[in-house]
């Protein structure tokens, strides 16, 4: 797995150009998924789960029911790092989205 390499303004920006559901919220990457339900949102998460510790990178995260909010950021690099699309572009994949 690469490093983590922390992206300046114009990355992140031209990143999310590519991520059209992401959001830059707090100085961290930022999706809601609305699922079928309970176990459509944590079965996914389960399959992010195992993504995320195979990348050693792992979200921030909420879920209420059939809702599931993701938050990335690289705390080793104090910001958004490539690591950070890398796993949003994973997670959009799971989430079918």
């Amino acid at each position: 797995m690469p490093a983590a390499k922390k992206l300046t303004e114009a990355e992140v920006n031209e990143h999310l150009g590519k991520r059209k559901d992401w959001a830059l919220v707090g100085g961290k990457l930022h999706r809601e998924f609305t699922c079928k339900d309970f176990v459509a949102a944590f079965g996914k998460m389960t399959s992010v789960a195992l993504v995320a510790e195979s990348m050693n990178h792992h979200p921030e995260w909420f879920n209420v029911w059939n809702k599931v909010v993701i938050d990335l950021n690289t705390h080793s690099v104090k910001g958004i790092s490539n690591l950070d699309f890398e796993l949003a572009t994973k997670i959009d994949e799971i989430f079918g989205g």
